[in-house]
């Protein structure tokens, strides 16, 4: 069984991974880390506690960073995506309960000492709360078991960025943050728009959920609307990739992706802000930024429908 940190900026399809999380019997999630991105840190937080009180997730929810700590591309959250309250514009109800008060930088440092070498996180926001831990705590990568990111594109199946034409939005919201994670030597994982465009879930398969996975499934239905409708004017078919889901479907199951490694570097400035660029480790060039830096392992393609089994299978347990 895996311990789990899952680092999010919650909103539709983060809610979609965190439930994944919630019914896996393969993980044993420790914490949930909440940041600005999808919305504001005070909105990621109230909903992370929102489905935490709604289907009985343990694990304590810790605030995490509220801003980024270099410049980021554009402003404001895209509520035309995740609507105003981050979770499709549904009524929610005032948590009960409140996030923990020690910061969620510090918490990923404190369960990492912990637990060490036990600890997988799962991010699929903005990378800031792990930039800052990095920075309490230098030695993080040597406690750390892995980190899996949703983020980035690479250019692999055609597939570019989704808030630039170089850049996706989690890493263009930090790219210094990014950056700093990418090159600190965590044993990291990076699932980025190369594959979640190539697992798309589609009227059927949200419908499905809704009849099998209970409560879970009605919910997730609840909050896709919106978002199946953004996507819809988009591409003119009522779909969407499978964004966050993918990461810890990665975690659970790495033999439905292809990976590569490589050193991967942000640009954190200019025009091509955001933008992740892998590099050759063996390659000779002439600037130094790619000299000497740890690898990371870049997801290049997927099975996409061993992804969508593997996510309907386990939210079904919702249903029992």
């Amino acid at each position: 069984m895996k311990k789990v940190i899952f680092d999010t900026d919650i909103g539709i399809d983060d809610a979609m991974a965190l439930l994944f999380l919630h019914y896996s019997p393969a993980v044993d999630l420790r914490a949930i880390v909440t940041g600005f991105g999808n919305a504001s840190v005070e909105t990621t937080t109230r909903n992370a506690l929102y489905i935490k009180e709604c289907f009985g997730i343990g694990a304590p929810v810790y605030r995490g960073a509220g801003q980024p700590i270099g410049e980021r591309l554009g402003e404001g959250y895209p509520d035309f995506v995740h609507g105003s309250n981050g979770l499709g514009d549904i009524e929610i109800a005032e948590p009960a309960g409140r996030a923990e008060a020690l910061p969620g930088a510090q918490a990923i440092v404190q369960i990492a000492r912990e637990n060490p070498q036990e600890i997988s996180i799962v991010a699929v926001g903005r990378l800031t709360n792990l930039a800052l831990a990095l920075e309490l705590c230098p030695e993080l990568p040597e406690l750390i078991r892995e980190v899996v990111v949703m983020g980035g594109a690479f250019g692999f199946n055609g597939h570019r960025g989704n808030v630039s034409p170089v850049a996706e939005a989690n890493i263009a919201g930090d790219p210094l943050a990014a950056d700093r994670v990418f090159t600190s030597g965590l044993r990291t994982t990076i699932v980025g728009l190369d594959v979640t465009q190539e697992t798309i879930a589609d009227s059927q398969f949200f419908d499905a959920l809704k009849d099998n996975a209970g409560s879970a499934g009605d919910f997730i239905v609840r909050i896709t609307r919106l978002y199946l409708d953004f996507h819809e004017r988009v591409t003119g078919t009522r779909a969407c990739p499978v964004h966050d889901s993918s990461a810890v479907a990665y975690l659970l199951n790495s033999c439905s992706y292809t990976t590569r490694s490589g050193i991967v570097r942000v640009v954190t400035g200019g025009i091509a802000i955001g933008q992740t660029i892998l590099g050759d480790p063996a390659a000779d060039f002439e600037t130094t930024a790619w000299q000497g830096k740890p690898v990371c392992n870049i997801c290049t393609a997927v099975k996409p429908d061993m992804v969508l089994e593997l996510y309907a299978e386990t939210l079904s347990l919702a249903g029992n």
